[in-house]
């Protein structure tokens, strides 16, 4: 199966790369096979245009890759090239940037792109004026990178295993390790970084060469599988968790163990530690735990990750309601871009048999539902509530559901803006 795909993808981009093909696709604006509706559209459009199937079937499955890619290459995508799985990966343009800024920082002049996919990260590094050799195994995938980073006279595509690519006169690398594997029913995910393509101990081996690495891994990444001589950085675009990057040698700042950084509408902001993860830190009572208090907040999910609830407590002046959950609480409003905040309004035991009576009384229809500690599906439970509410049903509400101890709570609440 992973043949297959792999063989297509290297047919469809060389019907692309012929004069015919490259012209065609760069005349069509992305948005227009934005939906598959438009898709078929844009196929039927071609077809009868007298282009050749198999042309158009490359060019508008192109088209659904760049207008994809516009959520993370922007305007960019419009002149790259992609595949399924490259595009899958690949890294967002402005959090490229920000791992080139590493790198730049450092005085690093010569980086290796080891597994480079794409080519997003080492687009970014050419950007920095960086001398960037991108390595990939995959023939098609390296097609593409080669093309992505023509405009750079620093970047180099070299089409071989990264694990056995030469270092010599390199100072930096960077690696985005395969974490999918392909089988007959399709892509899956791999949580053992070993298991990663190239694994997490041959980035250990390459910092132990004196290099300056960084790599991404996936945001789920164990505390105890992190390297005690790195820095780890979780990051969140728009409440969204994208990676927690590792930084050796020259890239890891001082002073700088565990980091959160929280990319948002109005700019970043990021919470930072010298200290070792240390999850029992509540249970010891190092950090303070109260009741439900006026105010709700759940810390952006690179905060967790990272373990920096502490630290955010410290900055809000706020407290856990349970030693095992992320929640916190204060008596007063609080405006940070580390957490969403909500206003509480009444505070229930959780009985879906009085919720459904809350919501019938409330003409409740529209429910939003967080949880954490507790084993709920909230779409489920959404559909259990709202189930024979009538057609003045058209209230808003939100819920959090979570536990206090043993006690299963409901609350109410109201976002803050």
């Amino acid at each position: 199966m992973a043949n297959q795909n792999s063989e297509a993808a290297a047919s469809q981009l060389a019907i692309l790369l012929t004069p015919p093909g490259w012209e065609l696709l760069n005349s069509i604006d992305p948005s227009s096979a934005g939906t598959k509706e438009a898709a078929l559209n844009l196929n039927l459009t071609l077809r009868k245009a007298g282009h050749p199937v198999e042309l158009v079937t490359a060019v508008v499955q192109q088209a659904q890759l760049r207008s994809k890619a516009r959520v993370k290459f922007g305007p960019f995508a419009d002149r790259m090239v992609f595949t399924p799985a490259g595009l899958e990966q690949a890294t967002r343009l402005k959090l490229a940037g920000l791992h080139a800024q590493r790198y730049t920082r450092a005085g690093i002049t010569k980086v290796a792109d080891l597994g480079c996919g794409i080519g997003a990260d080492s687009l970014a590094l050419a950007s920095a004026e960086i001398d960037v050799t991108a390595v990939e195994l995959d023939e098609t995938t390296a097609a593409a990178a080669t093309l992505n980073l023509m405009p750079w006279p620093s970047a180099t595509v070299v089409n071989a295993d990264a694990m056995d690519f030469d270092l010599t006169g390199f100072t930096g690398v960077w690696l985005d390790p395969a974490r999918r594997t392909t089988d007959t029913s399709g892509t899956s995910r791999i949580f053992d970084p070993e298991a990663f393509s190239p694994p997490l101990s041959f980035v250990e081996s390459l910092a132990d060469r004196g290099l300056a690495v960084g790599v991404k891994m996936g945001p789920g990444l164990p505390h105890a599988a992190v390297p005690k001589t790195c820095e780890v950085q979780w990051v969140s675009i728009n409440g969204d968790v994208t990676e927690a990057a590792l930084w050796f040698g020259p890239l890891a700042r001082p002073g700088v163990r565990r980091a959160a950084l929280v990319i948002g509408e109005n700019g970043a902001t990021e919470l930072t530690s010298s200290t070792d993860f240390d999850p029992d830190a509540a249970l010891r009572g190092d950090v303070p735990v109260g009741e439900i208090d006026a105010f709700i907040h759940e810390p952006d999910g690179a905060v967790i990750r990272a373990g920096l609830i502490d630290e955010l407590l410290k900055q809000t002046g706020g407290h856990l309601i349970d030693g095992h959950i992320a929640y916190f609480s204060t008596a007063e409003s609080i405006s940070t871009p580390m957490a969403k905040s909500y206003r509480v309004l009444a505070i229930r035991p959780y009985h879906v048999k009085n919720l459904r009576a809350w919501v019938k009384s409330e003409k409740i229809g529209v429910l939003d539902i967080k949880k954490r500690g507790m084993d709920v599906t909230p779409e489920e439970l959404r559909k259990i509530l709202l189930a024979g509410t009538g057609k003045d049903a058209k209230n808003k509400a939100t819920l959090i559901l979570t536990r206090v101890g043993d006690t299963r709570l409901a609350i109410e609440v109201e976002p803050v803006s």
